[in-house]
C-alpha cells in the first residue's frame, strides 16, 4: 500500500465520527430520493400492468335504459374495437349488527361467460354458480374492512324489494383500484362493489333486453374524443349521462393524482436533502483540506504531484459518498417498501411490488459525488499552488480589530467571553452564514413535512363542521317532488330538513368543456354552505351559476361570461347560463345555482334529488333504521362515518411521513451542528488550550465554542421558519393540479414550535458530544506548535 493511501486510511479513522455523520445525511437524501421515485415508478408499473392484464376499457358510458339493439350501432363507431354492455345499480345495503346503511354497487355479470373487459381477479372463495339466486362476489377490501367471512349475508333494497345476498367470494377489479362513492375518499367500510348474476339483476330492475352501462375498447390511435362524442349521440335519446374517457374515470383519476403527488414529494424534499448533504460535505472537505496544508506541503516536498494530492482528497470524498450511498440504498429500499405498504391500503392491485430503480441510485450518488468533488477541488486549488516551504508555515493569524459594537462605544454591554464569541463570528461571516443556512434547511424540511397535520385538520374542520353541517344526507333514486321534504321531517329525531338537487351536466365554454353536476341549494340553506378557503360564505345569484375557481379556470371563464350547460338527465336541456361569480372551495370542481332557478332551467316542476338532515343527539340510530325502510332513499350517508374514514386514512399517512421527516431533519441538524463544532474545535484547539492554562475552567472554555453554535442555531430557526413556509407553499403549488381536493397552506404555532424544538434538541445532543471532547483535550499535545 502506498504511503498516501495509508494517510487516507488514517484520515478516515481520525474523522470517523464526522465521516459517519456526513454519510448519514447523504443517506437521508439518497434514501428519500430512492424511496419516493421508486415508489412512484412502482405505482405506475402496477397500474399499467394491471390495466393491460385486466383489459380496462378506454371509454365508459351510462344511460337510464338503452335497448341491446344499440350494440351494433355502437360497434360501428370508427375506432371502436370491442363493446360490452351491462346493468349497474346502486342500492341500500344492510348487514346485521351495523346500524348505518351502506351502499352496494350491483354489477351484473354472466359468470358462465366472463366479460372480456374489466376482468375480475378472484382473491378468495369461488365464483357464483351460473343462475344461482343471491350469490355474489364482493370487492376484497369491503370484506376485510367489515371483518366479514365468506358465507356472510347482506340485505339489499333492490327496486323497493329487500333481497338477501350471500357472499361466496372476493375479487379485484381495475375499475375499483380505488373504491369510492365519488367523494374522493376511500369508502371500504361503507361502499361495497357486488358482482351478481346478470339476469337476476336485470329482472330485479326491469332491465331485461336493456343496459345502462357500456364499456368500449378502442383500436390503436383511435380518436378518443370523437368516439365519446358519437357514443353520446347514440345514447342521448335513452337518458345517456355522458360518455367519459379513461382519464375521467373516478378510480383512474384518483390513482393518477396520487401518483403525481408522490412524484412531487419525490422531487422536492429529497432534492433539499441532497442539497443540504452536498453543502455539508463541501464545507467539511474544504475546511479539512485547509487544516492539512502542512501535510500537503510535506507531500509536495516528498515529490507528490499536484494531481496525486488532489486525487487523494477526492478519494476521501468518494469514500464518504459511497458509504452514504450504501446506507441510503438500504434505507430507500426499506422506506420504499413501507410507502408501498401504505398505498396497498388505498389501491387494490393484484400485484404491487416495490422496484428499485438503478438510475435513481446513480442520480443521487452522482449529485453527492459532484458536490464532494467540488468542495475538495475548491479547497485544494489554493493550497497546491503554494510552494512547499510556504505551505509548511502555519496560516497567518486573523487580523485583530474591535467589534462593531465596541467601535460604537458599547464595549461594556458584553462580557469578555461574549465579545470573544461575537468576534469569532464577525471575523468568519461566511462560515457562520453557511452553518446557519444548513441548520435552517433542517428546520425547513421538518416544517414542510409536518404542516400536513395542520392542513388536514383545517380541511376536516371546514368540510365537516362548516360546509357539510347535516348529520345525515339522503339521496333519492329518482328526482322526487319537493313535498318529500315533509315526509323526511316526520322521521324520528329530525330537527331540520334542507332539500337540494343535483343534475349531471357538461359545461361548455368555447372549445373547453367539463363534466360535473349543477348543485342547487335552497335559498335559506344552512346545512350545506358554500365557503371559500378563508371561510367567507357565498350564495348563487338569481339566474346565475356560481363556479369554483378551479372549474372557472379550467373552462377559461370569469364572472359575467356565459357558458352552455348541457343537462345529462331529464329532458336534456341545453341552455346558456351566466357566470355570476367564483368561489375558491377546498373540495371538488363544483357549480351552484338556486333551487328554483335550476328547476326552471330544467323545465321541470319543483323537484329535489337529495336532502340534508339535522338530527337530535342520540336519535341517529332510530332514524337510520327507519331510512332502511324508505324505498326511494337509494343512498344514505352519515357524515360522521365520512369523517371517521377521512381521519383514519389521513392519520396513518401523516404519522408515517412526520416520523420519517423528523428523523431526517434531526439527522441533518446533528450533521451540520456536530461537524461545524468539530471543525471549529480542531481549528481553535490551541486557543482553547491556552485559555485553560491561563486558568479558565472547562465550562468557561466550552462556552466560547458552544456559544457560537447557540447563536447560529438561534439565528437559523427563524430563517428556517421562513424557508419552511415557502417550501410548504411550493409543495402545495406543485400539487394543486388535482380536481378532488385543495389542501390549504396552514401552519399552526405548535408546528413551528415542534420544528424548532427538534432542531434545538439535535443541537444540544451535538453540543454535549463536542463538550466531552473539549473536556478531554490533551493540553500538552495541543499546545505544541511549529516554530
Amino acid at each position: 500500500m502506498k504511503a498516501i493511501d495509508r494517510k487516507l486510511l488514517r484520515d478516515l479513522w481520525a474523522l470517523k465520527t464526522q465521516v459517519v455523520s456526513i454519510a448519514l445525511v447523504i443517506a437521508c437524501g439518497i434514501g428519500g430520493f430512492i424511496a419516493s421515485f421508486s415508489t412512484h415508478d412502482s405505482l405506475v408499473w402496477s397500474r399499467e400492468y394491471y390495466y393491460d392484464r385486466a383489459r380496462l376499457p378506454h371509454v365508459f358510458a351510462t344511460a337510464k335504459r338503452a335497448p341491446l339493439v344499440l350494440v351494433e350501432r355502437i360497434r360501428a363507431i370508427p375506432g371502436v374495437s370491442e363493446v360490452e354492455t351491462r346493468v349497474v345499480r346502486d342500492a341500500q345495503l344492510s348487514i346485521e349488527g351495523v346500524v348505518p346503511p351502506m351502499i352496494a354497487r350491483l354489477i351484473g355479470v354472466d359468470f358462465a361467460h366472463p366479460p372480456a373487459m374489466s376482468r375480475l381477479t378472484l382473491k378468495s372463495g369461488r365464483w357464483p354458480a351460473p343462475g344461482a339466486k343471491g350469490e355474489v362476489v364482493v370487492n376484497q377490501r369491503f370484506l376485510e374492512a367489515r371483518h366479514l367471512k365468506l358465507g356472510a349475508r347482506a340485505d339489499v333494497l333492490m327496486n323497493g324489494r329487500l333481497e338477501r345476498l350471500t357472499i361466496v367470494g372476493t375479487a379485484l377489479s381495475p375499475e375499483y383500484i380505488y373504491a369510492t362513492r365519488g367523494g374522493g375518499m376511500p369508502d371500504d367500510e361503507w361502499f361495497g362493489v357486488f358482482w351478481t348474476d346478470a339476469r337476476a339483476l336485470a329482472a330485479a330492475f326491469n332491465m331485461e333486453g336493456a343496459f345502462n352501462s357500456v364499456l368500449l375498447r378502442l383500436s390503436r390511435n383511435a380518436p378518443g374524443a370523437a368516439v365519446v362524442e358519437s357514443l353520446d349521440r347514440i345514447l342521448e335519446p335513452y337518458g345517456g349521462f355522458g360518455a367519459i374517457g379513461r382519464e375521467d374515470q373516478i378510480s383512474h383519476k384518483i390513482v393518477s393524482q396520487e401518483i403525481n403527488q408522490q412524484r412531487v414529494f419525490g422531487l422536492v424534499l429529497p432534492s433539499v436533502f441532497l442539497f443540504v448533504a452536498a453543502f455539508i460535505l463541501n464545507v467539511v472537505l474544504h475546511r479539512q483540506v485547509n487544516a492539512q496544508r502542512g501535510e500537503i506541503a510535506a507531500l509536495k516536498a516528498l515529490g507528490y504531484e499536484d494531481r496525486a494530492i488532489a486525487w487523494h482528497y477526492l478519494k476521501l470524498a468518494s469514500v464518504i459518498v459511497l458509504l452514504g450511498t450504501a446506507i441510503g440504498v438500504g434505507l430507500g429500499w426499506r422506506l420504499g417498501q413501507a410507502m408501498t405498504g401504505l398505498y396497498t391500503d388505498f389501491f387494490h392491485f393484484p400485484q404491487f411490488h416495490f422496484r428499485l430503480l438503478p438510475w435513481v441510485v446513480l442520480a443521487g450518488a452522482g449529485a453527492a459525488l459532484a458536490a464532494a468533488f467540488g468542495g475538495a477541488l475548491a479547497a485544494i486549488r489554493g493550497v497546491v499552488r503554494l510552494r512547499a516551504a510556504e505551505a509548511l508555515r502555519p496560516p497567518a493569524p486573523a487580523e485583530f480589530r474591535p467589534l462593531l459594537v465596541e467601535r460604537l462605544g458599547y464595549v461594556r454591554v458584553f462580557t469578555p467571553a461574549q465579545r470573544m464569541i461575537l468576534r469569532s463570528l464577525e471575523r468568519t461571516p461566511v462560515r457562520a452564514a453557511l452553518t446557519v443556512a444548513g441548520i435552517a434547511g433542517s428546520v425547513a424540511i421538518l416544517l414542510a413535512g409536518t404542516f400536513w397535520v395542520d392542513a388536514i385538520d383545517y380541511f376536516i374542520d371546514v368540510q365537516f363542521n362548516q360546509v357539510q353541517r347535516a348529520n345525515v344526507s339522503v339521496g333519492f333514486a329518482e328526482p322526487v317532488a319537493l313535498a318529500a321534504r315533509r315526509e323526511l321531517e316526520r322521521l324520528p329525531g329530525v330537527i331540520r330538513v334542507e332539500a337540494m338537487r343535483a343534475i349531471p351536466v357538461r359545461l361548455v365554454a368555447g372549445h373547453r368543456h367539463y363534466r360535473t353536476a349543477l348543485t342547487a341549494l335552497a335559498e335559506d340553506a344552512t346545512l350545506q354552505r358554500i365557503l371559500d378557503k378563508d371561510l367567507r360564505e357565498s350564495r348563487p345569484a338569481p339566474g346565475g351559476v356560481l363556479l369554483t375557481a378551479r372549474l372557472a379556470q379550467r373552462l377559461g371563464v370569469a364572472p359575467g361570461d356565459t357558458l352552455v350547460a348541457e343537462m345529462l338527465e331529464g329532458k336534456r336541456i341545453k341552455a346558456e347560463v351566466r357566470v355570476a361569480g367564483t368561489v375558491r372551495e377546498l373540495a371538488g370542481m363544483n357549480a351552484y345555482m338556486r333551487l328554483e332557478d335550476l328547476n326552471r332551467l330544467a323545465r321541470e316542476g319543483p323537484l329535489i334529488s337529495a336532502a340534508g338532515l339535522r338530527v337530535e343527539l342520540g336519535e341517529e340510530p332510530r332514524l337510520l333504521e327507519r331510512l332502511k325502510e324508505v324505498p326511494a332513499a337509494a343512498v344514505v350517508i352519515v357524515t360522521r362515518t365520512l369523517l371517521d374514514t377521512f381521519r383514519t386514512t389521513s392519520a396513518k399517512n401523516v404519522l408515517f411521513f412526520t416520523t420519517i421527516l423528523t428523523a431526517f431533519a434531526a439527522t441533518i441538524a446533528v450533521g451540520v451542528v456536530y461537524n461545524n463544532a468539530r471543525i471549529q474545535l480542531a481549528e481553535r484547539a490551541w486557543e482553547l488550550a491556552s485559555l485553560r492554562v491561563l486558568g479558565l475552567t472547562r465550562g468557561e472554555v466550552s462556552v466560547l465554542l458552544l456559544g457560537e453554535l447557540a447563536i447560529e442555531i438561534a439565528a437559523a430557526i427563524p430563517l428556517g421558519f421562513v424557508a419552511g413556509y415557502w417550501l410548504s407553499w411550493l409543495i402545495i403549488a406543485l400539487m394543486q393540479h388535482g380536481e378532488l381536493m385543495e389542501f390549504p397552506l396552514v401552519i399552526l404555532p405548535d408546528t413551528y414550535l415542534y420544528a424548532g424544538a427538534v432542531v434545538v434538541a439535535a443541537g444540544v445532543a451535538s453540543a454535549l458530544i463536542v463538550r466531552n471532547r473539549i473536556d478531554n483535550l490533551d493540553l500538552v499535545a495541543v499546545l505544541k506548535t511549529r516554530e
